[in-house]
């Protein structure tokens, strides 16, 4: 029997012939065998491969590397001619006979193209990136390690602004470091952060100190990203002119003086919005950060052993008493949700800027006080009943100051407790609330 091409037998297909585009085109594989080859006699090592069913031959290169055959594809007959395999070949024969194995010399061409392909990448983020697109992708890798309030306040420095308000008609003004926003990355230098606060030390200096520790810290992030860093070799941002620019930023002195107490507390329990109401004095009671109490929800709170947990910004958490006035206000909220002060209109569900109403409720009662004051004012109330330091510092969630508090104090809640319930009382007297405890475990309040 004649096989294809008018060769007679599989001896006929092994010998090396002479590669004509009818030959190498034609050539099949039998269907009895797994491959076939024909062998070019001009080229030694050069021959087109053929499959059973296939319709698709390869010109292939078989030679010996460090004593050990090698089989390389070039490429489909329909794609390279005759004379292009032939030089494939040649060069691959004298890559072998310069002591190299082609698949590692590609192989390292290949490594070579990848590694051109990332410097021109990072040459166009060099030439293209802006600050707001670097900025928006440095937030979107922190979130997850941020608190809702830092969250909160990277997007606000640089949000564009001219948006709708929820609560109001004003439009919302543009971030602290829209002015950089459009800045390219590689452009921002010391200079320039200088000027900008020149320009921001005269309108709002205070919320520009923020925005520029916020600046530093985005540009020490890019100084360790892996294509950012080719980008910002230094950090422009940590300059003395800028610091020296916005001041240093003044002890703040707001605190509830022991007579302000009553005036406090009447127009706080006027505010018409019960969960701002109970905050607010939650807060106050407490002394805890603003964040650690707004973001209370129900399951923190043990009503049973009167405790509450609360997340700390030092530790991953504290246990505080729950005291018995702060017990009626949280036992009178609705639970909307798992909040505590919960917010019906709220994206997030609870409450998230009580200051308004705080500040509106001192104008009346004619105060300067701020959210954080009330912290404030609970470490030094505290003073009246000569509770101790430690004890202070400990409910409000204070780092340990000296090797014994560090390492030694351990104070149980019940001793926490004592001093606790005993400031509530003090305050509630001074503030001329009369709070009287129930036997059903409730308490009622004589105004």
């Amino acid at each position: 029997m004649r096989l294809q091409n008018g060769y007679k037998n599989q001896t006929d297909i092994m010998a090396k012939i002479k590669f004509t585009v009818g030959r190498v085109t034609g050539f099949k594989c039998p269907d009895d065998a797994a491959q076939a080859f024909l062998w070019c006699d001009e080229v030694p090592g050069l021959a087109v491969r053929a499959t059973p069913g296939s319709s698709r031959n390869r010109y292939i290169f078989q030679s010996k590397v460090n004593k050990q055959t090698r089989r390389i594809t070039i490429g489909d007959v329909s794609v390279w001619s005759i004379a292009e395999a032939k030089i494939e070949a040649r060069r691959l024969q004298t890559i072998i006979d310069q002591g190299n194995d082609p698949r590692e010399v590609k192989a390292d061409q290949d490594a070579a193209k990848i590694a051109a392909t990332a410097a021109k990448r990072a040459q166009e983020a060099r030439e293209i990136v802006t600050v707001r697109q670097a900025w928006e992708e440095y937030v979107t890798a922190r979130k997850p390690l941020w608190s809702e309030l830092h969250i909160r306040d990277h997007e606000k420095v640089m949000q564009p602004g001219g948006d709708t308000r929820k609560r109001s008609k004003k439009l919302t003004e543009p971030g602290l470091l829209t002015p950089l926003a459009s800045v390219r990355l590689v452009d921002l230098t010391p200079e320039l952060v200088t000027e900008w606060a020149r320009n921001e030390a005269l309108i709002r200096p205070t919320r520009a100190r923020l925005a520029l520790r916020l600046l530093r810290a985005f540009l020490a992030w890019c100084g360790r990203h892996s294509t950012y860093k080719a980008i910002v070799t230094s950090n422009p941002a940590q300059n003395n002119d800028a610091r020296e620019s916005l001041g240093k930023a003044k002890v703040k002195h707001d605190v509830l003086q022991r007579e302000q107490l009553p005036a406090w507390f009447k127009t706080i329990k006027q505010i018409q919005n019960p969960v701002i109401s109970a905050y607010l004095q939650t807060l106050l009671l407490t002394g805890a950060r603003r964040e650690e109490i707004a973001s209370l929800r129900w399951q923190d709170i043990d009503f049973q052993w009167n405790s509450l947990t609360i997340n700390d910004k030092v530790e991953d958490f504290r246990v505080i008493p729950l005291t018995p006035y702060v017990t009626n206000l949280l036992s009178t909220l609705t639970r909307r949700n798992e909040w505590v002060f919960s917010s019906p209109t709220a994206a997030s569900g609870r409450l998230t800027d009580p200051s308004i109403a705080h500040r509106k409720a001192c104008a009346i009662a004619g105060l300067d006080l701020t959210l954080h004051g009330l912290r404030r004012s609970f470490a030094s109330l505290c003073g009246w009943i000569e509770m101790p330091a430690g004890i202070a510092a400990q409910i409000q969630g204070h780092k340990p100051q000296g090797v014994r508090e560090q390492n030694y104090i351990r104070r149980p809640l019940d001793l926490l407790r004592v001093w606790h319930v005993k400031i509530e009382a003090w305050i509630l007297q001074e503030a001329g609330i009369n709070f009287v405890p129930t036997q059903s475990g409730l308490h009622a309040v004589k105004k």
